[in-house]
């Protein structure tokens, strides 16, 4: 029987089917140290690592039984894909179930940070704020502009919602969409200059790779409008923080709404006194349903490897 290693013991209903055909095995609390796992990879065909647990090289080469990783997210810079690669391992990752929470968390960190829902809610409980019809004013988002960076299934997403609030959407890619597609979206492919230059807020749905490392940086802030908002709900380093919070604290951009951060997932001293930044702590997938249905997901790939019975969302 094949031997299923998890490093996380959470969401277990998710992982049922997989418990019926397999030796599955979960930590006896809540996750495996990187060292426990060390110790017992060598006698596993499937590793499961859940919430950014690191596969390194060091891991994979301890890893003599080892067939498949199945990456319980949509993101993988956790784990040495070309090293796995090279060892002949398959690694899959869960796109499907992260699609919809996480455009709609992207639109909501839009919403609030045009609108100041958040500072304000701060404002009136501290009673900081006087109600007054000519100040504590927002951004209007209905016939602005969403410069979408990373037209992937997110990316797609989240455009169909900006469309449905009013909005004209532009977005960059690495490859253009077909005709039949921009059409489809209702999206207007722009080079990423020109996308920073003219939107109004600008999402970032891009994985992150060597390429898109601080993929917004000093010069692209520079470019963006003094009204501009920025969204990310990606991966942390696809900004230079640093050179966002000095273009926050000079005004060359309005605000900017954050679910993810580039040092130790959790945003600086600085954006934490912001009133112009709304944060939130890597919520992206963040409700039970979807951990759920990431845990199947997980399963199929395991198990569509395994059994050839379905299709997997492979990476390599």
């Amino acid at each position: 029987m094949k031997k299923i290693l998890v490093t996380y013991n959470m969401f277990r209903e998710g992982f049922n089917e997989l418990e019926n055909k397999y030796q599955v095995h979960f930590p006896t609390n809540q996750n495996f140290t990187y060292n426990e796992i060390l110790e017992k990879i060598h006698e596993y065909d499937a590793l499961c690592p859940m919430f950014n647990f690191p596969v390194t090289q060091e891991l994979i080469d301890k890893g003599l039984n080892l067939q498949i990783i199945a990456n319980y997210a949509v993101g993988y810079d956790n784990i040495d894909v070309i090293h796995a690669k090279d060892k002949g391992i398959v690694v899959t990752n869960t796109p499907d179930p992260v699609i919809n929470p996480t455009a709609n968390l992207a639109l909501l960190l839009l919403l609030d940070t045009a609108r100041r829902v958040s500072e304000y809610d701060r404002k009136l409980r501290t009673g900081r704020i006087k109600i007054n019809v000519s100040e504590n004013l927002g951004l209007p988002v209905t016939g602005k502009t969403l410069g979408i960076i990373g037209m992937g299934r997110i990316g797609k997403a989240l455009c169909k919602r900006a469309r449905a609030c009013g909005m004209e959407v532009l977005y960059h890619n690495r490859h253009q969409l077909d005709l039949n597609e921009e059409t489809k979206w209702g999206a207007i492919y722009v080079t990423k200059d020109q996308l920073l230059e003219q939107a109004d807020f600008v999402s970032l749905n891009a994985p992150y790779t060597s390429e898109t490392h601080h993929i917004i940086s000093e010069p692209e802030l520079k470019r963006m409008k003094k009204t501009a908002i920025l969204i990310n709900t990606a991966r942390g380093a696809l900004v230079d923080e640093n050179a966002l919070i000095k273009a926050l604290q000079e005004k060359e951009i309005y605000g900017a709404g954050l679910d993810v951060f580039e040092f130790d997932d959790y945003p600086s001293n600085e954006l934490l006194q912001m009133d112009n930044v709304v944060l939130t702590p890597h919520i992206g997938t963040q409700t039970t349903l979807t951990r759920i249905e990431m845990a199947k997901a997980v399963c199929n790939n395991i198990i569509g490897f395994f059994e050839n019975d379905r299709p997997i969302t492979r990476i390599y």
